[in-house]
């Protein structure tokens, strides 16, 4: 990233989780995010879970949410995370494999890019987006760039 704050990426998302079994089911077990660490408080009690998401991005998951569910698309909030892959037809294909269902099909998103959509356990919104290089991003990383 270009910025005055020194910024390179995104390091972390952070997501409080009703069920961490449930969860670490859901994002390590199934999607394939490998547990690289827990943190425990100072009374031995779980505080939170690393995953990796690439080298660099990482998911906390950290247990004893309160609710049954992540707050609906129109509150304020985060409203979803987004996973950029290469192949999105391939990665839907492999969602439904491993027994997750989409709640959005693959389709052409406004941006231009292809996206499908799940949920987590607790209803927390994932996009999975494969960038076009004729998408509206793509144009402005390439002006960016000077391209």
């Amino acid at each position: 990233m270009d910025t005055k704050l020194g910024l390179a990426s995104i390091g972390h998302v952070a997501l409080k989780v009703a069920d961490i079994d449930r969860s670490l089911e859901f994002y390590r077990d199934r999607l394939g995010f490998a547990e690289m660490m827990r943190l425990n408080q100072d009374d031995g009690s779980l505080w939170l879970v690393y995953l990796r998401i690439t080298d660099t991005q990482f998911l906390e998951l950290f247990p004893g949410g309160q609710g049954s569910r992540a707050p609906d698309r129109d509150a304020t909030a985060i409203n979803h995370f987004c996973l950029e892959c290469d192949d999105l037809d391939a990665t839907a294909a492999r969602l439904r494999d491993i027994g997750v269902q989409l709640t959005v099909e693959p389709k052409l998103g406004l941006d231009g890019n292809r996206q499908c959509w799940i949920e987590d356990p607790d209803g927390n919104r994932i996009e999975f987006m494969q960038m076009s290089p004729d998408s509206m991003q793509a144009e402005a990383i390439r002006r960016l760039r000077g391209a």
